[in-house]
């Protein structure tokens, strides 16, 4: 049998070094469905329940394996259900390549069915490369091209290819005139700044008396280096949420997040710092930065686009973070003082600050113990995901992460619906890992519920059978009612937030799970404990208290004035609104047990 072209798009891409596609059938994608079978498993196709999620399993493959992910879907609404994925892995600069089908080339433009024009709509999120093939000699330099702009890029690209196209026999590009000859493989360059600049750098860095560091997703596989920056220049480090584990929380000297769902260290952290050195961080909200003309500042970034654009930084420097800070540190003077010494005095305050706040009474199950709970009992090399919602505020405070571990959530789109096809990505990346991850019972009901399904379907393939699924069940879309309390001054819209009670441990238990429930704070413990010792994967659901509020790092008057409004309003649930803030404000003040 002649080689098809979708034989060879198969062929191209285990070329390309790819061993995983994530994705969902459809008779516009059959070509190459076929050349997979006929393939025999050079590639694992795995079969997600939505297309959506098979993107954001091949995100998060590619943050988790360092390698390109790859989703598959057919043409029409099969394709455009990809692109909330793709957009994940763009804002959090990912390398991802989504494969699609399309009708045929001679029905096109005929308003035939699931007939879409894919290049319009891949447009914005795979603009570096959309295209459409229209022959078989053209497939090769397509996808030499999409993969190759992928990488070097780290950003999402897209190869569309019209149904009958797959099924053709393939042919390489003639020698002739109008024909592209193209090769594939690809390395990252070693990139490093040229010597006056890092020594400009150096010397703003040496000027500081009170040097705060910033670390993102940039900076993963370079904590080496930026512990003895650090050390060098006697610094505090606070970490955006995609750098998360960046660093180990056990330095004294780590602040953890920042931001919305940061904590007070590292807010104090920037408030009172001089100097400000940036790593691999597109942090998006300024006012939790220094105050414009308040420290010098340095930023490293592999990318060029991203420097300077959250801060007016006095040296920019273009390179790997690795590499980069290497060659700062010979240049960098050692710093003695009290500023890291009251940094470490911050952290170690907030620390049991978090205690007493994780141990305060609520009504049933304190969301801040879930974590809490979990934090203590986390495997060594664990690989964690978390949601968007008030859970991640748990996953970014409570949760302190050890050397060696992993984790990642959707940062830069932050999208709902991203922590079950994250922790299956991850599994797939490093099957041997235990993987957790924590979900809202809103993201759950969306779409992660459906994973679950997905997950019951491979977890035998898996080499470590570890996986939890942790859903905080408060029957409320718990940050956005926050948010119209706090943010715009308004009751809870309950015709809005409240979602439907689902016994989602129950779920499991039916597709072959294990199933775990919690609605008391004594049994959390025990809990985690058997879902961690469980021998096939398990779903544990806690039965939380909504009126809990994840307390920002800072209070301003703005938002005291807006809650305050809100309460003269008329919540619904005023009652529970006044006694969960009081209780964890409280707690920051008064003596307690967990001190």
């Amino acid at each position: 049998m002649a080689q098809t072209v979708g034989d060879f798009v198969v062929s191209r891409l285990h070329s390309w070094g790819v061993r995983r596609m994530f994705g969902y059938p459809g008779d516009g994608i059959n070509g190459v469905f076929g050349a997979l079978n006929r393939a025999s498993d050079k590639i694992k196709f795995i079969q997600a329940r939505h297309e959506e999620m098979a993107a954001f399993m091949a995100s998060a493959y590619a943050k988790f394996s360092g390698e390109l992910g790859v989703c598959l879907a057919t043409s029409g609404p099969g394709a455009a259900h990809l692109v909330t994925g793709m957009y994940d892995a763009r804002a959090d600069h990912q390398p991802l390549l989504a494969v699609v089908g399309q009708q045929a080339r001679g029905a096109m433009g005929g308003h035939y069915q699931q007939e879409v024009d894919l290049a319009a709509l891949f447009k914005d999120v795979a603009g570096d490369f959309v295209h459409q093939a229209s022959t078989p000699a053209q497939v090769r330099h397509l996808i030499d091209r999409a993969v190759r702009i992928a990488l070097a890029n780290r950003t999402a690209t897209a190869l569309i290819l019209p149904n009958d196209l797959q099924e053709m026999p393939y042919e390489e590009p003639a020698r002739a005139h109008g024909t592209v000859h193209s090769g594939f493989g690809y390395r990252a360059p070693k990139v490093v700044p040229y010597q006056e600049d890092l020594q400009a750098a150096a010397d703003v860095l040496n000027a500081g008396e009170k040097v705060a560091i910033l670390v993102g997703a940039g900076a993963l596989g370079a904590a080496d280096e930026v512990i003895a920056i650090a050390d060098r220049l006697g610094a505090g480090a606070a970490k955006a949420l995609l750098g998360k584990a960046v660093l180990p929380d056990e330095l004294p000297w780590v602040t953890g997040s920042i931001g919305l769902l940061g904590t007070e260290p590292s807010w104090d952290l920037m408030r009172g710092c001089d100097t400000l050195l940036m790593v691999g961080s597109g942090f998006p909200y300024a006012e939790f930065l220094p105050q414009e003309g308040q420290a010098k500042a340095v930023q490293i970034d592999i990318q060029a686009s991203m420097l300077s654009l959250r801060y007016p930084m006095d040296v920019n420097l273009v390179g790997d973070a690795k590499e980069t800070l290497k060659a700062l540190l010979p240049l960098l003077e050692q710093k003695y003082g009290k500023w890291r010494r009251t940094v470490e005095k911050n952290v170690s305050a907030w620390w049991k600050l978090l205690d007493k706040r994780a141990h305060v009474e609520a009504n049933p199950v304190n969301p801040q113990l879930v974590a809490w709970e979990l934090s203590s009992r986390l495997p060594d090399n664990v690989i964690l995901t978390s949601d968007s919602g008030s859970c991640a505020n748990w996953y970014a405070r409570d949760i302190k992460m050890r050397a060696g571990m992993m984790a990642s959530l959707s940062g830069g789109l932050a999208s709902m619906g991203a922590a079950v096809p994250y922790a299956i990505a991850a599994k797939y990346a490093h099957p041997d890992r235990p993987v957790i991850g924590l979900v809202g019972d809103g993201a759950m009901q969306m779409n992660n519920m459906a994973e679950l399904i997905t997950v019951a379907k491979y977890w035998r393939d898996w080499a470590d059978h570890r996986f939890i699924i942790c859903v905080f069940n408060n029957e409320d879309f718990n940050q956005v009612t926050r948010e119209q309390r706090v943010m715009e001054g308004d009751p809870k819209f309950e015709a809005s937030q409240n979602i439907p009670n689902v016994p989602y441990h129950r779920f499991a238990e039916l597709i072959g799970l294990k199933g775990l429930y919690a609605d008391r704070p004594e049994n959390l413990g025990p809990a985690w404990d058997e879902a961690l010792a469980s021998d096939r994967p398990a779903v544990l659901e806690v039965k939380t208290d909504p009126e809990v509020p994840p307390m920002p790092p800072h209070l301003t008057f703005e938002q005291v004035k807006k809650l305050t409004t809100t309460l003269m309003k008329g919540d619904p649930n005023q009652e529970g609104v006044i006694r969960g803030t009081v209780r964890q404000v409280l707690s920051s003040v008064l003596p307690g047990k967990h001190e």
